[in-house]
């Protein structure tokens, strides 16, 4: 069996004729937690449905699980778990309700059991009579999670899944794909969070079709070249549309108390700085780039493929 449990290269989906995919290359290997990232509309649900079979790609090859992205599409489904953006089960049927319904979908030989034990995977075992559309995002979360896995797959594709749930969820989500991770299942998961993306062995970023970025994260942050100063004092906001239209600032972003100011040509961004020095009350400092400053520094660069030509 290959070590790349995804192994695509040049992937591509166009609609209206602009591509929405553009030539996307991707591996990850088994049993390994990959970040998908990229801003809204920058071709991650699109991607991660082609992986799974449910949309052809216009161009491209590779294969999922050793199977062809083309030829096996029906064969890669069965094998995979895929989670979409919205809530997809039914509210008016209870958790284990909705379970065997999936498990029926898969027509698993041993419906009760597999729902039995997705139940108690999940901790949903004391909740299973419970109607879903009753759930908080939290629990709603664990069940979609438990329907993904209900027929054992090999890789998770997992879109924004912890988006619009609390903190301890989040987390508690994270603990539960770690543990996944351990057992041998693959895990690509699209997520808007900082901290969700420095829990992944690995990212990919990808706007505007295009993919940008890709390693740990210590290697995207050291490929970008980024050279970043922190801005501290009072009156922080009447700095920042000054600086972002600067020469050779890539990217001007809040954190807490400091403004991070971010390009890759130093001498420009000092130049950008000199006046803000003098002001009394500001300290202005250089400070470690990081994944949030690298992002916004590289969607700054990106061409729009739906820009007007």
């Amino acid at each position: 069996m290959s070590a790349w449990a995804i192994d695509v290269q040049g992937l591509s989906k166009h609609y209206s004729g602009r591509a929405v995919v553009d030539q996307i290359d991707l591996q990850v290997r088994a049993g390994r937690i990959c970040g998908f990232l990229g801003p809204n509309g920058s071709g991650k649900t699109t991607t991660i449905r082609m992986l799974c079979g449910l949309l052809t790609p216009d161009g491209g090859s590779g294969s999922c699980l050793g199977l062809d992205i083309f030829k096996d599409a029906p064969a890669i489904k069965r094998q995979v778990g895929y989670m979409t953006q919205k809530f997809g089960l039914y509210d008016d049927l209870s958790i284990r309700q909705n379970l065997d319904f999936v498990a029926r979908l898969f027509e698993l030989p041993k419906r009760r059991a597999a729902v039995d034990l997705s139940l108690e995977r999940l901790g949903l075992t004391e909740r299973q009579s419970q109607l879903a559309g009753s759930l908080s995002g939290g629990w709603k979360q664990r069940l979609a999670l438990a329907a993904c896995l209900i027929h054992e797959p090999r890789l998770l594709l997992l879109d924004e899944p912890t988006a619009g749930v609390d903190p301890k969820a989040r987390r508690d989500f994270w603990d539960q794909i770690h543990a996944l991770a351990a057992q041998g299942i693959t895990v690509l998961v699209s997520t808007h969070y900082m901290d969700e993306a420095e829990r992944c062995h690995e990212l990919v970023y990808i706007a505007y079709g295009k993919l940008l970025a890709r390693g740990t994260e210590r290697e995207i942050i050291d490929a970008s070249g980024l050279k970043v100063w922190a801005i501290r004092g009072e009156d922080l906001n009447g700095l920042l549309a000054t600086l972002k239209s600067s020469p050779g600032v890539l990217s001007v972003a809040a954190f807490g108390n400091a403004v991070h100011v971010a390009g890759q040509d130093a001498a420009l961004v000092e130049a950008a700085l000199l006046p803000l020095r003098q002001r009394a009350g500001l300290q202005i400092e250089a400070a470690p780039a990081n994944l949030e400053d690298v992002f916004i520094s590289l969607i700054a660069t990106a061409p729009d493929n739906f820009a007007a030509p």
